[in-house]
């Protein structure tokens, strides 16, 4: 919706990318049972990877620059604006998440 209906210079380029890597890794939560960290994980890499397809030109080396659903699903431009959204909206999935979980990230084991 922010997509396609948003034409800002805040809400689409920043928190669009910012909640769209907490909306796929919610959705991809919802089906597999993964540790948050890899699937956190794995998830920025993706984002980082559709990121890296808009510097080289992939929707028009496909030849799908006509389309309206591939421009919104992978984008036309690459901006490191972009790449910073991903990586805060991810990091701060994991601090809820490790919230929620209350599990502590271990420390390491002193030999007395």
């Amino acid at each position: 919706m922010i997509a396609a209906f948003a034409h800002d210079d805040f809400v689409r380029p920043v928190l669009g990318d910012f909640f769209v890597v907490m909306l796929i890794y919610c959705a991809i939560k919802s089906f597999f049972k993964i540790p948050y960290g890899w699937l956190g994980l794995g998830v920025l890499l993706f984002a980082y990877a559709v990121e890296t397809s808009q510097y080289y030109h992939l929707i028009y080396n496909l030849e799908l620059q006509n389309s309206t659903t591939a421009k919104l699903i992978l984008g036309t431009g690459f901006s490191w604006g972009d790449i910073k959204a991903y990586t805060w909206g991810i990091f701060v999935m994991m601090v809820l998440e490790w919230s929620q979980t209350g599990k502590k990230v271990p420390a390491k084991t002193a030999m007395y």
